[in-house]
């Protein structure tokens, strides 16, 4: 395997820079001979001309082009490192306060949660459980660094981290009359069946209230809650149907006690999960490097509802 010698690709690079030996030999501080034995040398390793010479202009060959590209994605390379590393040094000590929506809380204390306590041990985590409301004001008020919301109203206050599509689907127990249907169901086939809402204060309520304005109907819920967890449980004992993202019920449905109705309530599809934070307070090292983990390891961040 060839090792190249960098001190004879730094030379390479030198003259690429600059346009000829001369010019980079001063720039370099190196006598102009010894440059060109190093790269002499490197044609003898690579077995092909490096560099053309001429007395005014020094242009690199095919060859020679390969070579920098290489000697700059090492560079690229040991700086990227070099980050991680001043990052991790840094990463000593330090607290992170979040807010998110309890549809993801399962999967976010699931796996994420253990393997980021053990890579970054001395940072401390609190996480609390909010609607998109609640989220929002804890924001204003800084109480916490960011806020994975899910259906949350356009505000101007907030920068947007990243956004996933995670449409708002009907849910019924497994063989309920709306899953025998055809059709996509409407509002007024929901309008009369068992159902549970979750509170306004959430985006899945905010959302069910608009699709109710548009369509000119009022639902009325067996259950009124403000728990994913007891539209969940209402919904697996057959007791009726909700309004709920995949993802919050993907153990029941691969397991077979859920389906997903599909609807014609086009707006409901449009649902999503945002990270957000406070527009000018910037995210602290300890914050980004848990956002960053939860974009690479947490489900509903890393993959869109189709592809989960």
């Amino acid at each position: 395997m060839h090792h190249f010698n960098i001190r004879a690709l730094e030379y390479l690079n030198a003259l690429s820079k600059y346009g000829s030996l001369r010019k980079a030999s001063k720039m370099m501080n190196v006598d102009p001979a010894a440059m060109s034995r190093m790269l002499t040398q490197l044609e003898a390793q690579a077995e092909m001309k490096v560099w053309e010479r001429n007395n005014r202009q020094s242009l690199l060959t095919e060859a020679g082009n390969e070579l920098l590209n290489y000697y700059r994605s090492i560079v690229r390379g040991e700086a990227a490192v070099l980050a991680r590393l001043t990052k991790l040094k840094n990463l000593k000590g330090g607290n992170v306060s979040i807010a998110i929506g309890e549809g993801f809380i399962t999967n976010l204390v699931s796996k994420p949660m253990q393997t980021f306590m053990t890579r970054y041990p001395d940072i401390n985590l609190s996480i609390e459980i909010a609607g998109a409301l609640d989220a929002v004001k804890m924001l204003e008020d800084q109480q916490i660094d960011f806020a994975i919301t899910y259906a949350s109203a356009p505000h101007p206050k907030l920068h947007s981290h990243v956004e996933r599509s995670h449409p708002l689907e009907l849910i019924a127990p497994k063989g309920h009359s709306l899953t025998m249907k055809s059709a996509p169901v409407t509002l007024r086939d929901i309008k009369d069946a068992s159902l549970a809402l979750i509170d306004n204060s959430t985006g899945m309520g905010r959302l069910v209230k608009q699709a109710e304005q548009i369509s000119h109907l009022t639902l009325q819920p067996k259950l009124q809650t403000n728990s994913v967890t007891a539209l969940t449980n209402f919904v697996s004992a057959g007791l009726g149907v909700t309004f709920m993202p995949k993802l919050t019920v993907i153990d029941e449905i691969k397991s077979g006690q859920i389906e997903v109705v599909a609807t014609e309530l086009e707006m409901l599809s449009k649902a999503t999960v945002k990270v957000q934070s406070l527009k000018g307070r910037a995210l602290t090292l300890q914050a980004e490097t848990l956002l960053d983990f939860l974009l690479e390891n947490a489900t509903f961040l890393s993959h869109d509802a189709y592809n989960i």
